[in-house]
This record gives structure tokens, C-alpha cells and sequence, in this order.
């Protein structure tokens, strides 16, 4: 073989190597960093991500970094200044990262049971049977920026005639969906609201006694929670995301205790018109600059 022909097989080699190499979705020292709303515990959102982390590793050949925040606005901001590059949302602070990030965080999956998902109104209060009763009584809600714990919740009261904060005898904040339970339990609260998946979850751990603290009246369903994404990543790695979550199949053992962990029948995809009217809720709450 001629030199000249040995030196292009060998650019052709190099040059093949490079584009592996390169290439954001299977680079061995490539990270991939998740954050999540803390509408639970933080340990307990350490321990629903833990095997979807693991899976996601599998899929992207990425290393997988999960990283809790302190509030709903951290991860917002945290999406806008490309700290993380995937996170867990409210439909609500989806749309605050689509308006903060100037339409750059693009929804990709969103669990079956989020497109009819509910909130719970929860009660220790005998005298409590309706949205009604509610009136004169201290009320908890979840944190600020909770779609199913405080906006869309909201709303619904306000459909139904009641001001919060004109017509409860004093509101709260509990902070998450799981703390709001405990509010109501410990008599801090004479009602509150959750969302159903939490409250659902609550009640098969037995951390909540249905037969003293009691749903009294569900909202009507809307889109909540999603997967969302920086849009200015690599197309391929956010098809890649997609597709990982997409093919969870329930008849996998270590793949349904992964949707078990998240609450979902199985994901499927999600546009940001789905979110909408949660957007028109928001600010007709006033709570859109």
C-alpha cells in the first residue's frame, strides 16, 4: 500500500474518532444534572429519582446528577441560567420556565395520569362537607407556586364564590403536598388541599388515617406535571430523554418500580399547549407579570 493511501485511512480513522468522541449523548465524562419542585420531602424525592437516575444513565450513557432545591423558583432559575439541564415541573412553574427562559424549556413527557390529574380538599373537621363550609375556617395550601397545591386550587374556590383570603379565617403555606397532610392531621389547619397522587400515596403508606382526615370535594382535572427541558440542548440527547422515558414498559420488573416510584401508568408525550389554561389561571390569580 502506498504511504499516500496509508495516510488517508489513517485521517479517516482519526476523523472517526473524534466524532464519537464529540458527541453529547454518549461522551463517557458528559453529566447530565436533574432538579425537581420540591413538592415533597427532599429525601423522598432522592428516593423516587434514585433507579429512574440509574435507568437514565443506561440510556443516555451520560453520568446522571440529581440535585434537590429549596424552593419552586430555584428550579426555575436554575433551568434559565443552565445550571440543570432537566427537571420535574408543576404545570405552573412549567410556565414560569417557559416565560423566564423566553420559551427555551420545552415539555417532553408527562405522565398518562397528568393530563386528567386532580387536586384533593382534606378535612379533620366534621362540619366540613363542602368548598361551602369552608368559609371561617383556617385553610393550608401547599407552596405559592404549586399548580395542584395552590393555583389550580385556587381557581376552583374562586369559581365556587370563595376568596381565600377574604373569606377563610386565616391562610397558610405548608411548603409541599405531603406537609399540608401533616397540617391537617395535627389539627394546624382545619382544611387544605393536595394533589391526588400525593394524597393517594399518603393513604397506601398509611402515613394518613382516611377515617380521620377525609377528602370532602376533588377539583375538576387539568394538565399538571411534566419533564422539561433546556431547548438549547443537543437534539439528539433530548430525543434520547424522550424515547427513555416513552419506552418505560410496566411489564419490566426494574422498569415498573420506576413508574411505581413516579406515580405513572406509563409516560407519554406532552406539548406546551397543554398548558394553557393553566397559564389563562395564572393570570387571571394576578400571578403573571
Amino acid at each position: 500500500m502506498k504511504f499516500s493511501s496509508l495516510r488517508r485511512l489513517a485521517l479517516k480513522g482519526a476523523l472517526a474518532c473524534a466524532a464519537v468522541t464529540v458527541s453529547p449523548v454518549f461522551a463517557a465524562d458528559a453529566v447530565l444534572r436533574v432538579s425537581a419542585i420540591p413538592d415533597e420531602a427532599p429525601t423522598e424525592l432522592q428516593r423516587k429519582f434514585a433507579p429512574l437516575g440509574k435507568y437514565l444513565e443506561a440510556q443516555t450513557g451520560m453520568k446522571v446528577l440529581f440535585t434537590p432545591v429549596s424552593d419552586y423558583a430555584a428550579v426555575v432559575e436554575s433551568l434559565a441560567t443552565r445550571k440543570i439541564d432537566l427537571a420535574w415541573l408543576g404545570g405552573f412553574t412549567y410556565v414560569q420556565a417557559k416565560i423566564r427562559t423566553q420559551e427555551m424549556a420545552i415539555p417532553i413527557v408527562q405522565r398518562a395520569e397528568d393530563a386528567v390529574f386532580t387536586s384533593k380538599f382534606i378535612t379533620a373537621d366534621p362540619a366540613i362537607k363542602s368548598l361551602a363550609d369552608l368559609k371561617g375556617k383556617s385553610f393550608v395550601f401547599g407552596a405559592p407556586s404549586s399548580t395542584s397545591g395552590s393555583l389550580m386550587p385556587r381557581f376552583f374556590l374562586q369559581q365556587a364564590g370563595l376568596t381565600p383570603e377574604k373569606d377563610f379565617k386565616n391562610v397558610a403555606f405548608s411548603g409541599a403536598h405531603d406537609a399540608t397532610a401533616a397540617f391537617v392531621a395535627a389539627g394546624r389547619a382545619e382544611a387544605g388541599v393536595l394533589n391526588a397522587s400525593v394524597w393517594s400515596k399518603l393513604v397506601e403508606q398509611k402515613k394518613i388515617d382516611p377515617e380521620k382526615v377525609r377528602v370532602f370535594a376533588t377539583t375538576p382535572t387539568y394538565f399538571d406535571y411534566n419533564w422539561t427541558v433546556r431547548g438549547d440542548l443537543d437534539p439528539a440527547l433530548i430525543k434520547k430523554l424522550t424515547e427513555a422515558f416513552l419506552q418505560l414498559d410496566p411489564a419490566q420488573p426494574a422498569q415498573q418500580e420506576i413508574l411505581a416510584l413516579q406515580r405513572a401508568s406509563k409516560f407519554i408525550p406532552t406539548r406546551k399547549e397543554n398548558y394553557d389554561g393553566i397559564e389563562q389561571a395564572a393570570q387571571a390569580a394576578g400571578l403573571l407579570k
